[in-house]
């Protein structure tokens, strides 16, 4: 399942996020999303996560949660239509 993870610090990187849910799970891909001109994060990223249980139980402890001063929001990410 793929959870979009939104509000993050601007400093936060991959490693940080891939840390925050392998501990409720596997992560199979972790990715921010970077402005294209700078190479910053923009601020929000995605998580894949086999599992779907494992996916559920990230969600629902980490929606809300405080990670850098900041309170980010997970929810499930919705693929684009083609």
């Amino acid at each position: 399942m793929k959870l979009l993870v939104r509000n993050l610090a601007r400093t936060t990187t991959e490693q940080e996020i891939q840390e925050l849910f392998s501990a409720h799970g596997t992560v199979t891909e972790c990715t921010l999303v970077l402005d294209k001109e700078t190479g910053t994060s923009k601020g929000f990223g995605f998580v894949e996560m086999p599992d779907p249980k494992e996916a559920k139980m990230a969600k629902a402890r980490l929606n809300d949660a405080r990670i850098s001063k900041n309170k980010i929001r997970v929810k499930f990410a919705q693929d684009k239509e083609q």
